[in-house]
Protein backbone atom coordinates (compact mmCIF):
# COMPACT_ATOMS: atom_id res chain seq x y z
CA UNK A 1 0.00 0.00 0.00
CA UNK A 2 1.56 3.26 -1.12
CA UNK A 3 1.79 5.94 1.55
CA UNK A 4 2.09 9.62 0.78
CA UNK A 5 3.00 10.78 4.24
CA UNK A 6 3.42 9.50 7.75
CA UNK A 7 3.55 12.06 10.50
CA UNK A 8 4.49 10.97 13.99
CA UNK A 9 2.94 13.47 16.34
CA UNK A 10 4.13 13.87 19.79
CA UNK A 11 4.78 12.80 23.16
CA UNK A 12 2.12 15.42 23.89
CA UNK A 13 0.15 18.36 22.66
CA UNK A 14 0.29 21.03 25.32
CA UNK A 15 -2.20 23.91 25.26
CA UNK A 16 -1.73 26.52 27.94
CA UNK A 17 -4.14 29.40 28.50
CA UNK A 18 -2.43 31.01 31.45
CA UNK A 19 -2.89 29.78 34.13
CA UNK A 20 -4.74 26.68 32.78
CA UNK A 21 -2.98 23.83 30.97
CA UNK A 22 -4.25 20.88 28.95
CA UNK A 23 -2.02 17.99 27.84
CA UNK A 24 -2.84 15.32 25.27
CA UNK A 25 -0.47 12.35 25.47
CA UNK A 26 -0.26 9.02 23.67
CA UNK A 27 -0.59 6.19 26.18
CA UNK A 28 -0.32 2.99 24.16
CA UNK A 29 -2.11 1.00 21.48
CA UNK A 30 -5.88 1.01 21.23
CA UNK A 31 -8.63 3.58 21.86
CA UNK A 32 -6.69 6.35 20.13
CA UNK A 33 -9.70 8.28 18.84
CA UNK A 34 -11.46 7.87 22.15
CA UNK A 35 -8.45 9.13 24.10
CA UNK A 36 -8.07 12.18 21.84
CA UNK A 37 -11.76 13.06 22.11
CA UNK A 38 -11.72 12.66 25.89
CA UNK A 39 -9.18 15.49 26.13
CA UNK A 40 -10.10 17.83 23.27
CA UNK A 41 -13.93 17.52 23.36
CA UNK A 42 -15.38 15.00 25.85
CA UNK A 43 -18.43 13.24 24.43
CA UNK A 44 -17.83 14.72 20.97
CA UNK A 45 -15.66 13.93 17.95
CA UNK A 46 -12.62 16.03 16.98
CA UNK A 47 -11.06 13.36 14.76
CA UNK A 48 -11.43 13.90 11.01
CA UNK A 49 -10.12 10.93 9.07
CA UNK A 50 -10.69 9.05 5.77
CA UNK A 51 -11.44 5.69 7.40
CA UNK A 52 -14.66 5.46 5.36
CA UNK A 53 -12.67 5.45 2.12
CA UNK A 54 -11.05 2.05 2.71
CA UNK A 55 -12.33 0.41 5.85
CA UNK A 56 -10.03 -2.59 5.39
CA UNK A 57 -7.07 -0.43 6.44
CA UNK A 58 -8.61 0.62 9.72
CA UNK A 59 -7.87 3.77 11.67
CA UNK A 60 -5.63 6.47 10.21
CA UNK A 61 -4.38 7.64 13.62
CA UNK A 62 -2.87 5.13 15.98
CA UNK A 63 -0.23 4.95 18.71
CA UNK A 64 3.19 3.35 18.49
CA UNK A 65 6.25 3.24 20.73
CA UNK A 66 9.09 5.45 19.57
CA UNK A 67 12.53 4.15 20.53
CA UNK A 68 14.24 7.52 20.06
CA UNK A 69 11.99 9.39 22.50
CA UNK A 70 11.38 6.23 24.52
CA UNK A 71 7.65 6.97 24.76
CA UNK A 72 4.39 6.29 22.96
CA UNK A 73 3.50 8.70 20.15
CA UNK A 74 0.54 9.33 17.87
CA UNK A 75 1.03 8.29 14.25
CA UNK A 76 -0.96 10.07 11.53
CA UNK A 77 -1.22 8.20 8.23
CA UNK A 78 -2.37 9.52 4.85
CA UNK A 79 -2.46 7.48 1.65
CA UNK A 80 -1.93 9.03 -1.77
CA UNK A 81 -4.74 7.44 -3.72
CA UNK A 82 -6.97 5.54 -1.32
CA UNK A 83 -7.79 8.41 1.05
CA UNK A 84 -10.04 11.43 0.69
CA UNK A 85 -11.53 14.07 2.96
CA UNK A 86 -14.04 12.15 5.13
CA UNK A 87 -15.81 10.83 1.99
CA UNK A 88 -17.12 14.40 1.57
CA UNK A 89 -14.40 15.98 -0.59
CA UNK A 90 -12.45 13.86 -3.04
CA UNK A 91 -9.74 16.26 -4.23
CA UNK A 92 -7.64 15.99 -1.05
CA UNK A 93 -6.77 13.81 1.92
CA UNK A 94 -7.47 14.75 5.54
CA UNK A 95 -6.13 13.14 8.73
CA UNK A 96 -6.68 15.72 11.43
CA UNK A 97 -7.55 16.53 15.02
CA UNK A 98 -8.78 19.86 16.28
CA UNK A 99 -10.63 21.80 18.93
CA UNK A 100 -13.95 23.40 18.00
CA UNK A 101 -17.21 24.85 19.31
CA UNK A 102 -18.00 21.77 21.37
CA UNK A 103 -14.61 21.71 23.09
CA UNK A 104 -14.26 22.94 26.68
CA UNK A 105 -14.03 26.70 27.03
CA UNK A 106 -10.39 26.56 28.13
CA UNK A 107 -9.48 25.02 24.75
CA UNK A 108 -11.11 27.82 22.74
CA UNK A 109 -9.25 31.10 22.45
CA UNK A 110 -11.18 34.36 22.64
CA UNK A 111 -10.11 37.89 21.81
CA UNK A 112 -7.78 39.29 24.45
CA UNK A 113 -6.37 35.92 25.57
CA UNK A 114 -2.80 34.69 25.28
CA UNK A 115 -2.35 31.02 24.43
CA UNK A 116 0.75 28.85 24.14
CA UNK A 117 0.69 25.71 21.99
CA UNK A 118 3.54 23.18 22.26
CA UNK A 119 4.00 19.90 20.47
CA UNK A 120 6.61 17.49 19.19
CA UNK A 121 6.39 16.03 15.70
CA UNK A 122 8.39 14.12 13.14
CA UNK A 123 7.97 13.89 9.37
CA UNK A 124 8.95 10.61 7.78
CA UNK A 125 12.26 10.78 5.95
CA UNK A 126 10.40 9.93 2.70
CA UNK A 127 7.69 12.56 3.25
CA UNK A 128 6.56 14.18 -0.02
CA UNK A 129 4.61 17.46 -0.03
CA UNK A 130 1.83 18.11 -2.50
CA UNK A 131 2.14 20.49 -5.42
CA UNK A 132 -0.95 22.21 -4.02
CA UNK A 133 -0.74 22.25 -0.20
CA UNK A 134 0.12 19.97 2.71
CA UNK A 135 -1.09 21.66 5.87
CA UNK A 136 0.49 20.41 9.10
CA UNK A 137 -0.90 22.99 11.53
CA UNK A 138 -3.51 25.73 11.43
CA UNK A 139 -5.04 28.34 13.70
CA UNK A 140 -8.59 28.90 12.46
CA UNK A 141 -11.52 31.07 13.49
CA UNK A 142 -15.11 30.05 14.04
CA UNK A 143 -17.77 32.41 12.60
CA UNK A 144 -17.24 35.64 10.76
CA UNK A 145 -16.44 36.34 7.09
CA UNK A 146 -12.94 34.85 7.27
CA UNK A 147 -13.68 31.58 9.07
CA UNK A 148 -12.78 29.50 6.01
CA UNK A 149 -9.30 31.04 5.81
CA UNK A 150 -6.70 29.99 8.42
CA UNK A 151 -5.21 32.85 10.40
CA UNK A 152 -1.94 30.89 10.67
CA UNK A 153 -0.84 27.92 8.58
CA UNK A 154 2.28 25.78 8.70
CA UNK A 155 2.33 24.02 5.34
CA UNK A 156 4.81 21.99 3.32
CA UNK A 157 5.20 23.01 -0.31
CA UNK A 158 6.68 21.16 -3.28
CA UNK A 159 9.24 23.51 -4.82
CA UNK A 160 12.91 23.68 -5.78
CA UNK A 161 13.91 22.89 -3.12
CA UNK A 162 10.83 21.73 -1.17
CA UNK A 163 10.09 24.11 1.67
CA UNK A 164 8.08 24.66 4.83
CA UNK A 165 6.00 27.82 4.77
CA UNK A 166 4.54 29.86 7.62
CA UNK A 167 1.48 31.60 6.17
CA UNK A 168 -0.66 34.38 7.64
CA UNK A 169 -4.12 35.70 6.77
CA UNK A 170 -5.94 38.21 9.02
CA UNK A 171 -8.57 38.78 6.30
CA UNK A 172 -9.05 37.14 2.90
CA UNK A 173 -5.51 37.76 1.67
CA UNK A 174 -2.85 35.23 2.59
CA UNK A 175 0.90 35.78 2.59
CA UNK A 176 4.00 33.74 3.39
CA UNK A 177 5.85 35.34 6.31
CA UNK A 178 8.66 32.79 6.83
CA UNK A 179 10.12 29.76 5.06
CA UNK A 180 12.67 27.03 5.71
CA UNK A 181 14.14 24.15 3.71
CA UNK A 182 11.83 21.16 4.14
CA UNK A 183 14.79 18.74 4.36
CA UNK A 184 15.53 20.16 7.83
CA UNK A 185 12.15 18.90 9.04
CA UNK A 186 12.38 15.34 7.75
CA UNK A 187 13.56 12.31 9.67
CA UNK A 188 14.04 13.97 13.05
CA UNK A 189 11.95 14.90 16.08
CA UNK A 190 11.16 18.58 16.42
CA UNK A 191 9.82 20.72 19.26
CA UNK A 192 7.38 23.49 18.36
CA UNK A 193 6.46 26.40 20.65
CA UNK A 194 3.82 28.83 19.41
CA UNK A 195 2.63 31.82 21.45
CA UNK A 196 -0.33 33.94 20.36
CA UNK A 197 -1.86 36.99 22.00
CA UNK A 198 -5.22 37.15 20.22
CA UNK A 199 -6.40 40.60 19.16
CA UNK A 200 -6.30 43.18 16.39
CA UNK A 201 -3.23 44.55 18.16
CA UNK A 202 -1.90 41.17 19.19
CA UNK A 203 1.38 39.33 18.84
CA UNK A 204 2.63 36.05 17.43
CA UNK A 205 5.75 33.92 17.71
CA UNK A 206 6.74 30.41 16.70
CA UNK A 207 9.96 28.44 17.10
CA UNK A 208 10.73 25.00 15.69
CA UNK A 209 13.83 23.34 17.14
CA UNK A 210 15.60 20.04 16.57
CA UNK A 211 15.37 17.89 19.69
CA UNK A 212 18.63 16.07 18.96
CA UNK A 213 20.89 19.14 18.82
CA UNK A 214 18.68 22.04 19.95
CA UNK A 215 19.15 23.84 16.62
CA UNK A 216 16.41 26.28 15.57
CA UNK A 217 15.24 25.50 12.04
CA UNK A 218 12.36 27.97 11.78
CA UNK A 219 11.43 30.98 13.87
CA UNK A 220 9.24 34.05 13.59
CA UNK A 221 8.31 36.80 16.04
CA UNK A 222 6.04 39.81 15.63
CA UNK A 223 5.11 41.92 18.66
CA UNK A 224 2.53 44.00 16.79
CA UNK A 225 0.35 41.76 14.65
CA UNK A 226 -3.36 41.47 13.88
CA UNK A 227 -4.17 38.03 15.28
CA UNK A 228 -7.96 38.23 15.37
CA UNK A 229 -10.11 37.76 12.29
CA UNK A 230 -13.01 40.20 12.52
CA UNK A 231 -16.37 38.60 13.31
CA UNK A 232 -14.84 35.50 14.92
CA UNK A 233 -16.31 34.03 18.08
CA UNK A 234 -13.34 31.81 18.90
CA UNK A 235 -9.99 30.71 17.48
CA UNK A 236 -8.70 27.14 17.70
CA UNK A 237 -5.90 24.87 16.46
CA UNK A 238 -6.18 22.13 13.85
Amino acid sequence: MKSKLIVLLVIYLNIAVIPAQVILSANGTGNTYEDINAVLAPGQNVVEVPDCAHTDFGRHIDEIFDTELNINVFRFIAHTTQDNDRCVNFDRQRTEIKTYNSSPDNLKAIEGESVEYKWKFKLDINFQPSTSFTHLHQIKSVSGPYASIPLITLTARKATPDRMELRYSPTDSQSTIETADLSLFKGQWLQVTELISFGNNGSYSIEVKSISNNTTILSYNNENMDTWQDGATIARPK
